[in-house]
């Protein structure tokens, strides 16, 4: 649905390795299969013709995606 609906998706370049580190998000990390959505997210991209945009994930909460205000600056 996401891919037909959009011509551009964006999401983050989440390190899972790295976030995993955290014993406390480790299980639901793994459990959430973020690796395999992104997998499955780049394949129905391409075959539909869809640009993904695997953005850096610094700041991404604290940034407003529509008026660009930084709430944490």
């Amino acid at each position: 649905h996401l891919v037909r609906q959009y011509d551009v998706i964006a999401i983050e370049d989440l390190k899972v390795k790295n976030l995993q580190k955290n014993h406390c998000l480790a299980k639901a990390i793994a459990n959430a299969s973020w690796s395999m959505f992104r997998q499955m997210l780049e394949y129905k991209c391409e075959r539909y013709g869809k640009e993904l945009i695997a953005v850096n994930p610094k700041n991404t909460s604290r940034i407003c995606s529509k008026c660009g205000f930084n709430s944490g600056a």
